[in-house]
């Protein structure tokens, strides 16, 4: 499986951070290009570097709100990037949590939200209106909010889509069915044993599907665990115990071995499996999407609703997340901070930042003005489903605990057939003793 860009890999926070006072940093007018005086300035801290598509939007939306707001605040972005290993910016933030040097506003990955917040690194931001958060997709304002506060906003969505081979489910004759009635878990299977002849004779699997190392397992699958009623943590991300460990999990964590079992994937990663015709179907973000159309045409690809369990409910289960914007505790001026988390996330921010990298907007009003959700039907179906079933990953302060759980018993159920119950528990201890701080 190719690497997961780099939005989708957990922050790691500094575990004796504390909560920040002073003020943010002093400039004076000249001192900046373009920062005048009377201008209440305004400092930031982005994740990448300048000289990338996404640096480039990052620097294009900062240039437009300086250009709206001449006169009253002037921005000033600084381009710190992160390495292979998730380093460089979150190392920056960290040191920085230390010596009081923090931003005014700075991005979070989503996920980490709750535990900048909980670790005093963030502020909730300045109250918006009912008509301003209402340009946002329900997954952004839930995945910024804490505690019944508004912590950040989306600068993007994501979503996982189930992808599939049209020319293959045709030769097999397997209709799609719509977002709202997708494929159970046992309809699945059922398709997936339907799949094993043809799949058989291309020297492939009916799904391309592997247990990655990283963000991405939880990030692609812990949509079983919620369709199926689950969940990884307390609504306060405060226990894990009866949550992470509980029956629903459990069943979700034994289906999973048993495709590994009936051979429906491959035990180990095989590269291009899907993209070289010789799987059915594959589990990727969507970003698969422009893959599949640039470097491999001759595949006809269609988007699938993402499966449930036999159990679902009707509510929303599907990947959700990516980079936010939140101010920090050490600005003073939360009014202006605010102003430019609204711009940068905002629907002409959204649109540029899709242009130049694809990436799915956090607004309603930047996908009525990109086309391609509506005429493409895979974007299309993307969006729909990012709009009506989207559900961020667990808030807790120990996301990244979490996360890495998951993916430990994910490999060690899925792959080596290892009690599921054992599993789950050593897995709510290891939790448990990051959450003790918390806790106690």
């Amino acid at each position: 499986m190719k690497k997961l860009p780099l939005f989708l890999t957990a922050l790691s926070i500094l575990a004796s951070a504390v909560p920040l006072t002073g003020c943010s940093k002093t400039v004076k007018p000249g001192d900046v290009k373009g920062y005048d005086e009377g201008e209440q300035y305004i400092s930031m801290w982005v994740h990448t570097i300048e000289d990338t598509p996404e640096g480039e939007a990052y620097k294009a939306s900062v240039e437009r709100f300086n250009e709206k707001y001449d006169g009253t605040y002037f921005a000033d972005i600084e381009f710190i990037p992160r390495n292979d290993s998730g380093g460089g910016y979150s190392d920056k933030i960290n040191a920085s949590v230390m010596s009081g040097d923090l931003p005014d506003v700075i991005t979070v990955d989503g996920p980490n939200i709750s535990a900048y917040a909980a670790n005093g690194i963030i502020q909730p931001l300045a109250e918006l209106s009912e008509e301003e958060k209402s340009a946002y997709l329900d997954s952004i304002l839930e995945q910024g909010t804490v505690d019944d506060k508004l912590y950040a906003l989306g600068a993007m969505e994501s979503s996982v889509g189930l992808y599939y081979n049209k020319a293959i489910l045709e030769e097999a004759g397997i209709g799609v069915p719509d977002k709202d009635h997708p494929w159970t878990f046992s309809e699945f299977l059922d398709i997936l044993e339907q799949l094993k002849p043809i799949m058989d004779s291309k020297n492939g699997y009916p799904l391309d599907m592997t247990f990655p190392v990283g963000e991405s397992s939880i990030y692609y699958y812990a949509p079983f665990i919620w369709s199926n009623g689950g969940d990884l943590i307390s609504e306060d991300g405060l226990t894990a115990d009866g949550y992470f460990n509980s029956d629903k999990n459990a069943e979700v964590f034994q289906y999973f071995r048993g495709l590994v079992e009936n051979k429906d994937m491959s035990a180990t990663p095989i590269e291009n499996l899907f993209e070289s015709g010789r799987a059915a179907f594959k589990f990727d973000g969507a970003w698969e999407v422009n893959t599949i159309y640039q470097s491999y045409s001759d595949i006809d690809l269609g988007v699938a609703p993402y499966i449930v369990s036999d159990n679902w409910d009707g509510g929303r289960y599907t990947p959700t997340g990516s980079w936010a914007y939140a101010a920090t505790t050490k600005t003073e001026h939360i009014e202006a901070a605010t102003e430019l988390v609204k711009w940068m996330s905002g629907v002409d921010s959204g649109v540029l930042l899709y242009e130049k990298t694809k990436s799915m907007p956090s607004t309603y009003a930047a996908y009525d003005q990109i086309t391609t959700f509506e005429e493409d039907e895979n974007y299309k179906a993307l969006y729909e489903q990012l709009r009506d079933y989207g559900h961020p990953r667990p808030k807790t302060p120990v996301y990244p605990q979490v996360s890495t759980s998951f993916q430990q018993v994910l490999e060690d159920v899925g792959l080596s057939g290892k009690n599921v119950t054992n599993e789950m528990d050593k897995s709510v201890e290891r939790i448990n003793a990051k959450l003790k701080r918390y806790t106690r």
